[in-house]
């Protein structure tokens, strides 16, 4: 990773948050990539919060993210991954032994993306990425802000 450097913001309760944001700050962040967890699931608007107010691109990895105004999330789907395991408890349920039943990856993941956010860190959208998208959260339409990608005169930078 040239020219990057990572720094981890630990939280293990409710109450770490504040010390992380502030370490976030203090560490001048550029980005936030956030891994997903129960504890940081719940607490998304705030981190959502956190990284608006401080104009960081931030990736995630569930859509409910976005749905809280974050940036733009990657991850599984996990509609998919649920059905597997109830398919699994059901072959279960049905006498079928555990070695008998197939582990396999998940196949489909989500890309979701918030296009308010985009316009507001001056970013445009490659028509590559509008392509792959699986969701779009907003008014704007993505055919809108691919369109800045094309015009010299709007930036694709963010104000950082």
């Amino acid at each position: 990773m040239v020219g990057m450097e990572v720094q981890t913001l630990d939280v293990r309760g409710p109450d770490d948050f504040d010390a992380a944001f502030d370490a976030g700050a203090r560490g001048h962040l550029d980005g936030l990539i956030v891994l997903d967890d129960p504890l940081t699931f719940a607490y998304r608007a705030r981190i959502v919060e956190f990284a608006e107010s401080n104009g960081l691109l931030a990736n995630y990895e569930r859509r409910e993210w976005v749905e809280a105004g974050g940036l733009m999330a990657y991850g599984v789907n996990f509609h998919e991954v649920l059905h597997r395991a109830a398919s699994h408890v059901d072959g279960l349920l049905k006498g079928a032994r555990p070695s008998d039943l197939s582990v396999d990856a998940p196949t489909r993941f989500d890309f979701a993306v918030t296009l308010e956010a985009i316009k507001q860190h001056g970013l445009s959208i490659p028509d590559s990425i509008c392509a792959q998208a699986t969701e779009f959260t907003g008014e704007l339409n993505c055919e809108a802000l691919s369109a800045r990608a094309h015009d010299p005169g709007m930036s694709t930078e963010s104000r950082h």
